[in-house]
C-alpha cells in the first residue's frame, strides 16, 4: 500500500513538472495571439460580413470566432513585417515619417505615441555606463527583481541615478517605474532577450545559475533614506 501511495506521488509530480512548462507556453502564446489578433478583427469581422451579404455560406464558413482571429492574427504579423521591410527604404520611411507627423498634430495620442516609440527605441540600445538588464532591491530589500534600465540622469546634488522599468510576470506590458542610485544596481549579463524569457515563462526558462552575484543586505533601492534625499 505505501509503495503504491508513492508511485501515485511520483507520477503526479513527474506529471506537474511536465504540464507546467507546456502550460506556461500556452499562456504566453494565447497572450500573444490575442493581441496580435485584436489589431485585426475588427476589419476580417468586417470583410466577413461583406462577404457574406453576397454568399451566406461563404459567411458560415468564414464567421468562426477561432477562424476569424487566425486571419486576424496573420494579417497582423504579415503587416508588421511589411512595415519592418518598408522602413529600411526611402519610401517606406517617408510614410512612416508623414504618419507620425499626422500623429503629432493629434492632442493626447501624440503624447502616448511618443512615449512607447521612446520606451521601444530605449529598450534597443544599452544606456552608456551601466547594463540594460539589471536587478533592483524590489519591493524590499530582502528580495531582487529584473529591471531595464532606460535612462541615467543627476539628481539636483549631482548624484547618478538610473530609471528601472521593472516589469511584471508573465504580463510584462505592466510594471513599476523606480529611480534607483547607480551604485545600487546589481550588473547582469543577460540580454533583453533573456530577460524577458524568464520572464515571461516565470522563472522556469533560464540557466541554472543566475547571471550575478547579488549582496542580499544591501539597503532597498528605490527608496532613499532621508538623510540621502
Amino acid at each position: 500500500m505505501a509503495k503504491r501511495q508513492l508511485y501515485i506521488k511520483r507520477y503526479l509530480i513527474t506529471g506537474l513538472l511536465t504540464f507546467v512548462p507546456l502550460w506556461l507556453t500556452w499562456m504566453v502564446f494565447k497572450f500573444v495571439f490575442g493581441l496580435l489578433s485584436e489589431v485585426s478583427t475588427p476589419l476580417v469581422a468586417s470583410l466577413v460580413s461583406v462577404l457574406g451579404s453576397g454568399s451566406p455560406i461563404t459567411a458560415e464558413l468564414l464567421g468562426q470566432p477561432w477562424l476569424i482571429s487566425l486571419i486576424a492574427f496573420v494579417i497582423t504579423v504579415v503587416s508588421l513585417y511589411l512595415v519592418g521591410f518598408a522602413a529600411n527604404f526611402v519610401v517606406g520611411r517617408r510614410l512612416i515619417e508623414g504618419m507620425e507627423n499626422l500623429i503629432q498634430r493629434i492632442p493626447i495620442v501624440h503624447s502616448i505615441y511618443g512615449g512607447t516609440k521612446k520606451l521601444m527605441s530605449v529598450l534597443q540600445n544599452k544606456p552608456s555606463g551601466t547594463q540594460r538588464v539589471v536587478l533592483i532591491n524590489f519591493p524590499s530589500a530582502e528580495l531582487k527583481s529584473i529591471g531595464f534600465v532606460t535612462r541615467i540622469f543627476h539628481d539636483a546634488g549631482g548624484r547618478e541615478l538610473a530609471a528601472v522599468y521593472v516589469p511584471t510576470t508573465p504580463n510584462p506590458t505592466g510594471g513599476y517605474l523606480e529611480i534607483v542610485p547607480i551604485e545600487r544596481l546589481t550588473a547582469t549579463d543577460w540580454s533583453v532577450d533573456q530577460a524577458m524569457a524568464f520572464l515571461l515563462s516565470a522563472g522556469a526558462v533560464g540557466a541554472d545559475t543566475l547571471p550575478f552575484t547579488a549582496d542580499w543586505g544591501a539597503p532597498a533601492s528605490g527608496r532613499i533614506p532621508p538623510d540621502q534625499g
